[in-house]
């Protein structure tokens, strides 16, 4: 018999009920994420990295379903109330919202006004309300048999019976979700400021007064809108339409003309939505619309991450490293194109002290002594007056360029204990500016040394659930530090980390063993490590790199347990491994010429997918994704944002994307916004993608500059 879950994943994301149930079992089997996905193509079809993770949060959800579903049977049925219809509703049920409000009616409640009416006997005549019989009995009639001490009057009876009937209605399964869809098609947001709002700056001037169809919204509006409420400048509400909640309640709840009791249903009608039904609607409404916003901002803080971890290392390069600052001055630190410091510095250029002459001699002094070739700015407080320095500085070294760095998170990788064990003797304050210069000569080595949360690339990034964020933002950079590579004999702790199989501890044991008995000589010796068994071996080995090691195959992404596979395709093409890479390709199509793809790999006894990868990694072991993409923008000279004017056009670097657009460092103080408006239809942009782009318009009282991509159709 197939899994349910199977069949709902493989309908869920188009896909094969056989690739999914490989996968789900690679999965439960405790394997990594990448390896799956690059070692197990054969398995899983060929699925990427991304199918893999949204099959993996698949089933994770309905795993949880399950077992939210069994505690909810099991609570029902200890209250005797659980019927066999009811069960079956609650088996059927593939959605927790729609299980929730099946639950609902049973849950335990605190104390109410309804529970309090039942005590004193009023159930049964709630339910002649909801029942609707048409008699000929009178309303006193009906009800006096309900009084006693406790209920002394018809008045208090009907006010009673109506509490229960309100609950009733407001918890009803089918009038809770019906009243919801229809809420997230149909319903009003209202936005409007505060009377005694502080928003001077004007943050949230959109929303003062936005009235906007819920289901109009869009993600970033809703986490303005939520930040905006919670600091007190706006008021938020949603207005449900009565014709929408009424026809929910009318397809469960209808007065019988000829029963006494119908007016009183219509009063607990109307005193449960205005009570009851419809702030649980809202808070319903405000808590769907916010679970999309903070689902569309991780994925835009997954992709900015993604791109920003891609960004390609600028080798060969001697950079000072600038940390900007204005009372404490800028920190200067000198690193060798291996990232190892040179040598240190402090100047300061800007108030109070403006040392301006003395800061410009001492770094044209570490310029020269260290023939440094590139300055790295940090992009912080004081970066632009420092840009401007180093512009006039750079006039007079024509060997020399600048690039403006993201810092997000210097500050924190400096008091890090990563930090103080590799910069020991240094400075907390200059740890900054050696991080900056190294994020140029390789960005991942040297960001994955920080908690993802702090590099901050997105908007609202503390709005958003903090235990998603984190998750989401450690499996970008699992997946990139994974698709690079990383090399064993030069690699932090915090960078091996991320491979897979490894983690924190034994990071810290495979450097502690190179320490102490030299580099790597090949992949095998790794397993010499304490704590690397089998498992964690076949999980990392492949994305472990060995340079210049006794087995040639270590430095590519070809797993050990393909290496028979790769020599024996060697030895097919007339080739060693001692042969060069660049030497193998001709007779690698002259064998693929002779032979399919599919018949070379029954003959080597693999799949074809592996073999297609093996094959390219034994022309190009170890190919460095991050080598394809366009190189930064390094500088020469610095604008103002008083140079700009409607129409120049200039090269740029994407710092941010976001849903409304894109920021884009133009080379002046203030980031430019690229809307989604001028951007053409098709184009996605990525942190670190070199953009032309003219300017719109100027604002120079806000510090706002518009930008239009110069690929859009004139006119």
């Amino acid at each position: 018999m197939t899994n349910p879950h199977i069949t709902h994943i493989a309908t869920a994301l188009s896909l094969p009920p056989s690739q999914v149930a490989a996968t789900t079992a690679l999965l439960d089997a405790g394997n990594t994420l990448p390896f799956i996905a690059r070692y197990r193509k054969e398995a899983t079809g060929g699925l990427d990295e991304e199918q893999i993770r949204q099959l993996g949060l698949l089933l994770g959800k309905l795993r949880a379903l399950d077992e939210r579903r069994a505690t909810i049977l099991s609570t029902i049925e200890e209250q005797g109330k659980l019927t066999p219809e009811l069960a079956a509703q609650i088996q059927s049920t593939d959605t927790l919202a729609v299980l929730e409000d099946l639950y609902l009616p049973y849950k335990p409640k605190r104390r109410t006004r309804a529970s309090v009416a039942r005590e004193k006997g009023l159930q049964e005549l709630a339910e002649l309300v909801i029942e609707q019989i048409a008699t000929s009995e009178t309303m006193e009639e009906i009800v006096t048999p309900f009084l006693s001490e406790q209920v002394p009057t018809i008045e208090e009876a009907l006010a009673g019976a109506r509490d229960i009937v309100a609950e009733m209605v407001s918890t009803h399964p089918v009038v809770r979700g019906t009243a919801r869809e229809k809420a997230l098609r149909w319903a009003l947001l209202y936005s409007e400021k505060t009377e005694k709002a502080d928003d001077p700056r004007g943050v949230y001037r959109n929303y003062y007064d936005l009235v906007q169809r819920v289901d109009r919204l869009r993600p970033h509006q809703i986490l303005a809108i939520n930040r905006g409420e919670a600091e007190k400048v706006l008021r938020v509400w949603v207005d449900v339409a009565e014709r929408d909640w009424r026809a929910a309640v009318a397809s469960a709840f209808r007065p019988h003309p000829q029963c006494p009791l119908a007016g009183q249903l219509e009063l607990a009608i109307d005193d449960a939505a205005e009570r009851l039904l419809l702030p649980a609607i809202e808070r319903d409404v405000r808590r769907i619309l916010t679970e999309r916003g903070e689902e569309r901002a991780l994925s835009i803080f997954a992709r900015n991450l993604r791109a920003l971890l891609y960004q390609p290392p600028v080798v060969g390069h001697t950079v000072l490293g600038i940390d900007p600052a204005y009372r404490t001055g800028c920190k200067v630190a000198v690193v060798d194109p291996t990232g190892k410091v040179l040598e240190m510095a402090t100047i300061y250029p800007h108030e109070p002290q403006k040392a301006f002459e003395e800061a410009v001699k001492t770094l044209k002094m570490l310029v020269r002594r260290d023939r440094v070739s590139l300055i790295a700015i940090g992009n912080g407080t004081a970066s632009r007056e420092t840009e401007v320095l180093v512009a006039e500085m750079v006039r007079t070294l024509p060997n020399v360029r600048y690039i403006v760095v993201n810092e997000a998170g210097a500050s924190v990788y400096s008091a890090s204990r990563l930090a103080r064990a590799e910069l020991a003797d240094m400075d907390v304050s200059m740890r900054g500016a050696v991080s900056i210069a190294r994020r140029v000569l390789d960005p991942l080595a040297e960001l994955v040394k920080i908690d993802p949360r702090s590099i901050g690339v997105g908007l609202y990034q503390h709005d958003v659930n903090q235990k998603d964020l984190t998750a989401t933002l450690a499996g970008v950079v699992e997946s990139v530090v994974n698709s690079v590579g990383v090399d064993v004999n030069t690699a932090s702790p915090a960078l091996l980390t991320y491979v897979a199989g490894i983690g924190p501890k034994l990071a810290e044991r495979i450097v502690n063993y190179r320490d102490t008995h030299g580099p790597f000589a090949d992949r095998e010796a790794l397993k010499k490590v304490p704590g690397m068994g089998p498992r964690s071996f076949e999980q990392a080995a492949g994305f472990l790199r060995v340079r210049d090691g006794t087995n040639p195959l270590d430095s590519s992404a070809i797993h050990p347990e393909s290496y028979a596979v790769a020599e024996a395709l060697l030895r097919r093409a007339g080739l060693t491994l001692e042969t060069p890479p660049a030497d193998r390709q001709t007779a690698l199509d002259r064998l693929g010429q002779r032979h399919s793809l599919e018949s070379l790999a029954e003959a080597l006894q693999t799949g074809p997918l592996t073999l297609a990868d093996i094959l390219e990694q034994l022309v190009r072991p170890g190919r460095d994704p991050r080598a394809d993409l366009p190189p930064p923008i390094l500088r020469r000279d610095v604008l103002a944002m008083e140079d700009l004017q409607p129409g120049m056009r200039l090269r740029g670097t994407v710092r941010n994307v976001v849903d409304f657009g894109a920021f884009v460092d133009i080379g002046v103080k203030q980031d430019g916004l690229l809307h989604r408006s001028q951007i053409p239809a098709g184009l996605e942009l990525h942190l670190g993608d070199v953009v032309e782009v003219e300017v719109l318009a100027v604002d120079m009282e806000r510090g706002r500059i518009s930008l239009r991509s110069t690929d859009m159709p004139s006119g």
